[in-house]
């Protein structure tokens, strides 16, 4: 499709303005296609970009690496550039966006000289569901063309669903390396200088679109696939505010009982607890079955029946490969057997990838870095702190569809009914096995507090310290928290006024990473976790399984059967409230963490918190 040819007069002008500013040589319009997929790799790959793997070992699969300054999200250079300063919230960078914009303008002034620019329409969501989103992102870079193809639904179907006049977020992206004449590319064309990157959010603009995402100068993951992170989490969770629904960092799964009873949960985890793995689990419980519907990302809207329905605005999966083993995620690994792009892995010498804690030695005498240096290939999976052989954030970018453990239901345009939220963090104590929330409001609070220990050795902080993330959404929330619990209160309190109070998802929270005085983990987590589904399964259709503790809803002893080598006095200690423990969680939630968000944090949290510190005294 030629530029001339796009129906939609908004979206034609927005391009061809992009067009003015940017200088490309050219303009391709995608279309979709497994033709244009494939170009696209082919166009890297003959430049030397990127490596075509062993098609005996991966069909259909390619490995590429970054840039070593362009490896991760960019954090530091990520923006919420609202109109009002106190509207981004004390957890998000917020710049001016009149100031962003003119400096963003300069630097996107002749970036794709020399390149051509890629109009990339694509929905998060079924295409033409209620529930799913438009978005049309620009980019110079073939690798975001066919990493979108992967993570989203791209092409003409998609302008089909758009019209003349639909709703759509506009998403500039470039990866900042014009090309003189006879100009070739590095490995891995991105701007070097972090300090010049910028992946920015508008989220109340006042030009001709209210919402909107510019990316500059990197060519990774979230910074660049601008429906991932962007789109679908920071814009989408204004949307969402705005338009009365919830757009969440969270998985979605579909559980069944052995008499065939199903119900859907949807989870938020932070990093490092193991949601892609929970979001795939084999239950080690006979008869209990986990399909996957989403692993990352949940968009939910209330049905006219007053349930909440959940859909998976993406269409693959952009998951971390180190520790992705067939003990961690089996149904990961089958998954990425073909029709995968890595990123930052490790090659091996007969044309296959490898990472650290993949759970088998490097084969050959030598493999290639992600850095693309040859060294001796380890003997063991483990990883030698600073000679890595694969980037600790590397990442396979796969079809959802190639998961067999995916559920029918998983492109269902109406979503999933979700009978139970989960929240979650890695805790060495205070925090039980799992316990449920009094109410809803109860439940707000519980996500609200949120928080995971980290290491000395991760982040140069005291090992032990609790780092809250509430609800899994510090990082991509595009609009001040306090707020965002607002908004989660708002919604609860509307369906109950409506008399569907009932019919609101039960809340709970988990934690897999308990551990005794001699530091060892007290629950072997992976598949036995499916024991903990199952108590919540029943409790969401009002067993009496519980006891009703100042914290919450408890398992009554023996209402959680024990995996083998776990005893039941760890399952007692794991399933008790630890009253020294909480009382100190308490003064940390006030003096470090509610405090932050002074008068916009809702009265009710502040109120439970003090109802909760009086019972655990009495």
């Amino acid at each position: 499709m030629k530029l001339n040819e796009l129906k939609h007069a908004k979206l034609k002008g927005w391009v061809e303005d992009a067009v003015a500013l940017m200088t490309p040589d050219s303009v391709e319009i995608c279309d979709g296609s497994k033709a244009e997929y494939d170009r696209m790799i082919k166009t890297m790959v003959d430049a030397g970009l990127g490596v075509a793997l062993n098609p005996d070992k991966r069909p259909g699969c390619y490995w590429f690496c970054s840039d070593p300054s362009d490896v991760a999200r960019a954090e530091s250079r990520t923006f919420i550039a609202s109109r009002k300063k106190e509207d981004a919230g004390p957890t998000n960078n917020w710049t001016d966006p009149d100031e962003l914009k003119a400096t963003m303008k300069g630097q996107y002034k002749g970036c794709m000289k020399g390149r051509t620019m890629y109009v990339i329409p694509f929905s998060m969501g079924p295409v033409g569901s209620d529930i799913a989103k438009i978005g049309v992102e620009i980019t110079d870079s073939p690798y975001v063309v066919f990493n979108m193809h992967i993570m989203t639904r791209v092409g003409v179907k998609v302008l089909d669903v758009l019209g003349k006049d639909g709703f759509f977020v506009p998403c500039l992206h470039s990866i900042a390396k014009p090309l003189g004449p006879g100009e070739k590319d590095t490995v891995w064309p991105c701007e070097p200088d972090v300090s010049k990157k910028f992946i920015s959010h508008f989220p109340d603009s006042t030009g001709d679109f209210k919402y909107e995402i510019w990316s500059y100068g990197s060519g990774y993951g979230g910074n660049a696939l601008l429906g991932k992170k962007c789109l679908a989490l920071r814009i989408a969770s204004v949307l969402a505010r705005d338009e009365g629904w919830l757009a969440e960092h969270m998985l979605i799964l579909k559980l069944t009982n052995p008499q065939g009873n199903v119900k859907y949960v949807a989870g938020a985890l932070p990093s490092a607890c193991g949601k892609t793995n929970l979001a795939m689990l084999i239950p080690t419980l006979p008869g209990w079955k986990v399909e996957t519907i989403g692993d990352d990302i949940a968009w939910m809207k209330f049905g006219k029946d007053g349930h909440l329905y959940a859909i998976n605005p993406e269409a693959g999966f952009f998951g971390v490969a180190p520790g992705t083993s067939d003990h961690s995620n089996k149904s990961a690994m089958d998954s990425i057997k073909k029709n995968t792009i890595f990123t930052n892995t490790g090659l091996t010498e007969d044309g296959d990838i490898w990472w650290e804690q993949i759970g088998y030695p490097a084969p050959g005498k030598t493999i290639t870095t992600w850095k693309g240096e040859k060294v001796p290939s380890p003997k063991t999976d483990k990883a030698v702190a600073g000679q890595e052989i694969a980037h600790p954030n590397s990442r396979f970018t796969v079809p959802a569809s190639q998961c067999h453990v995916i559920a029918k239901e998983w492109e269902d345009p109406k979503g999933v009914p979700i009978s139970a939220f989960l929240f979650g963090g890695r805790r060495a104590t205070t925090i039980p096995l799992v316990n449920q929330s009094k109410s809803w409001v109860h439940g707000v609070f519980m996500g609200s507090i949120t928080g995971s220990e980290i290491t000395a050795a991760a982040l140069d902080i005291k090992a032990g310290t609790v780092r809250r993330d509430p609800f899994a959404m510090l990082p991509f929330c595009g609009y001040h928290m306090g707020d965002y619990f607002a908004h989660w209160l708002k919604l609860g309190k509307k369906a109950q006024d409506e008399g569907n109070g009932d019919k609101l998802p039960k809340i709970f929270f988990v934690n897999w990473f308990r551990k005794d005085k001699d530091g060892k983990f007290m629950w072997p987590g992976y598949g036995e976790n499916s024991r903990v589904l199952a108590w919540m399964f029943d409790r969401c259709d009002n067993k009496d399984n519980c006891l009703e503790t100042p914290i919450g809803f408890l398992p009554k002893p023996g209402s959680i059967e024990a995996p083998a080598g776990t005893s039941a006095e760890t399952l007692a200690e794991l399933t008790k409230v630890d009253i020294d423990g909480w009382k100190k969680e308490i003064a940390d939630i006030k003096d470090k963490h509610y405090s932050q968000f002074g008068d916009k944090l809702p009265k009710e949290l502040y109120d439970l918190l003090d109802v909760l510190e009086k019972e655990l005294h009495a």
